[in-house]
């Protein structure tokens, strides 16, 4: 059975998806990292490169996003038949005024990539504007059911609109989905009006990502039990989650430990960041992640195996395969990955190995892509990328090595101190002293001390700093007491 934990009281939201006790994958939505897909933007064209057959639109980032030819809603729309051999200056100039949605997160040196063909989500159906073909959900078992819902499709829409149907569309009337599809247009004209007053890039609708995601992997998955520490959001996951599944369980955590740490996620959170993972039987795998692309080496270890060695090779491989394709979706790995695993002697074992790793793929969100060994003994693979890993997301460039490792973000110490705090709520200590660098406390107290203001009030705490110039990043507990005693303490440390 899976379920989900969600950790939605402090200032990170997170939640982890667990399968029969591993964890399936680990979400972050950090105020600074937060998603963007989905969200829609009047952009402004900056810069024609026909030679790419793209363009680059100022949407307001502060790099330019990135959109090409092919996603242009001119381009989809055009009737020429022979628009596939003309450059993307045909569709586009220079200072055009263009509505985009975001289709990938800004990631290391490149900007967002966006479309042209908006998509406006609803319960039954995607409905864009410019899309200019019908789809159904392969979810939709029926060939005869499939087949009714295109029908329906190509009657309800008009010749420039697309409709892709999800899965619950399946039983439903054509007069439901034309009353669904109605209010969908609606959203778009609201929408183009905004446009039409605004004359520079911004942002013109904002998806709640972590909320989409949510909902998208409770569609994708199904939910059996959910455990979040936040009231207000279990009511409203229990509105929209329990239509489809009237047996789901929900229940709402209220202790003093994280829900996180008490359900051992946090464990595998620091796993997941670590260049090295040590696996069940001894072996162990490398993981170096560049911009461009990953790169896993896969080592026996401390398994030396019970018979020979080509059996030893081969299941050390085969259980480096299952756990590599679980680390993928966990840091959420996208991009070319390259996997060096241990040398084998037949083609047989390699053909073993390869089929474990498509099986185990097959089980990812994200689009994958297995291209195959190499003639170096390289296994290729690629997996579709469009946000931000988690070592992006919790990780920041250190300022001593340049690049070359990585430390733990201020904004990470900040949110983990938070949690530990919260465990000391409406206890009998009155006071806190915390030490910490200057980079942790300013994030911590947020703008004009207003956040730490708040969590004094929430915690019934006083809370006091200590700084001290510090890298890596990091904090400490010094003093729990009354007012007095920390005050005192704070003298001695001066």
């Amino acid at each position: 059975m899976r379920k989900i934990i969600i950790n939605y009281a402090s200032g990170e939201k997170r939640y982890a998806l667990i399968k029969d006790g591993a964890v399936e994958k680990i979400m972050i939505d950090q105020p600074e990292y937060q998603s963007h897909i989905g969200s829609i933007y009047l952009g402004v064209v900056t810069k024609v490169l026909p030679g790419m057959n793209a363009v680059f639109v100022d949407i307001g980032y502060e790099k330019n996003a990135y959109l090409q030819r092919n996603k242009l809603a001119s381009f989809v729309l055009s009737n020429d038949p022979d628009k596939e051999k003309k450059s993307i200056s045909s569709f586009v100039h220079q200072g055009e005024k263009l509505i985009v949605q975001v289709d990938k997160d800004p990631t290391g040196t490149k900007g967002p990539r966006v479309t042209g063909i908006i998509e406006f989500q609803g319960e039954s159906m995607v409905y864009m504007p410019s899309g200019r073909y019908i789809a159904v959900s392969k979810k939709v078992d029926s060939e005869m059911e499939r087949s009714d819902l295109r029908r329906m499709g190509e009657s309800l829409k008009e010749e420039a609109e697309g409709i892709i149907f999800r899965t619950s569309a399946s039983g439903l009337q054509q007069k439901e989905l034309l009353e669904e599809l109605g209010k969908l247009r609606m959203d778009f004209l609201e929408l183009k009006k905004k446009a039409a007053l605004s004359k520079k890039a911004e942002l013109l609708t904002k998806k709640d990502s972590y909320l989409e995601m949510l909902q998208q992997d409770n569609s994708k998955k199904g939910f059996g039990e959910v455990r979040v520490d936040d009231v207000n959001l279990k009511k409203q996951l229990e509105i929209k989650f329990l239509q489809r599944n009237p047996n789901m369980k929900f229940s709402f955590y209220n202790e003093k430990e994280n829900i996180f740490s008490v359900n051992r996620i946090d464990h595998e959170l620091d796993k997941a960041l670590k260049r090295i993972v040590w696996m069940d039987n001894g072996s162990y795998l490398i993981f170096d992640e560049t911009e461009a692309l990953t790169v896993i080496d896969v080592n026996t270890g401390k398994y030396s195996g019970k018979n020979n060695l080509q059996e030893t090779v081969l299941k050390t491989n085969i259980v480096a395969a299952n756990e590599i394709a679980r680390q993928l979706r966990l840091r959420d790995i996208g991009g070319i990955v390259l996997i060096d695993f241990i040398d084998m002697a037949t083609e047989a074992d390699r053909e073993s190995v390869l089929k474990t790793v498509r099986a185990a793929l097959a089980k990812d969100e994200k689009q994958t892509k297995v291209i195959g060994f190499t003639p170096l003994g390289i296994l290729q693979l690629t997996r579709k990328k469009t946000r931000v890993s988690l070592r992006e997301a919790m990780t920041e460039r250190c300022p001593t090595c340049d690049g070359i490792g990585k430390i733990i973000s201020a904004e990470t110490i900040a949110f983990r101190l938070e949690r530990e705090l919260w465990e000391h709520r409406f206890s009998e200590i009155e006071a806190v002293l915390i030490e910490t660098s200057e980079k942790v406390r300013d994030v911590f107290s947020g703008t004009g001390d207003k956040h730490k203001e708040m969590l004094e009030e929430s915690l019934g705490l006083r809370l006091y700093f200590s700084i001290v110039p510090s890298f890596p990043h990091y904090y400490r507990l010094k003093k729990l007491g009354t007012i007095n005693e920390v005050l005192s303490k704070m003298k001695d440390c001066d």
